[in-house]
């Protein structure tokens, strides 16, 4: 089995990889763990164009990767502490469309995402990653809230 576990970061990436850890004891055969954060990009047009010539392109990637990996520590250092086996990547896009494509790649077999536990209204108003994945994908996905 191959899963997927899409991370920010949030004290919410930290309760899914404590549930990960309990789900991977139950297993008869360790699954393939892939970590994932996808960082939104600088937003396009003139100011992408603009952050890239002021700042450089080494800069602006440094950003990226710093923000990346901050935010995939915060699991691996969890799953760490138990001794589970984990590959981490990051992407720089849309997320809900980025995990859903590394899914796809990888023939991942479950996607689990934390929740920030908005209401419906909420996910509503102002968008919800996992709202989004789970209206994109057919892949199965479990939310840790």
């Amino acid at each position: 089995m191959k899963i997927l576990f899409a991370v920010d970061g949030s004290k919410f990436t930290v309760k899914a990889a404590k549930f990960l850890i309990d789900y991977v004891g139950t297993c008869k055969k360790v699954p393939e763990l892939h970590l994932l954060h996808v960082k939104a990009p600088i937003p396009i047009g003139l100011a992408t164009h603009r952050a890239r010539a002021l700042l450089g392109d080494d800069v602006v990637d440094g950003y990226y990767k710093e923000e990346a990996v901050a935010s995939l520590a915060v699991a691996e250092k969890v799953l760490r502490k138990k001794e589970i086996a984990f590959e981490s990547e990051y992407k720089i896009g849309d997320p809900p469309w980025e995990i859903g494509q590394y899914a796809k790649k990888h023939k991942i077999d479950l996607i689990v995402m934390g929740s920030h536990g908005h209401s419906a209204l909420g996910s509503i108003l102002l968008g919800s990653v996992t709202s989004k994945v789970l209206a994109t994908t057919d892949i199965p996905i479990l939310i840790v809230r």
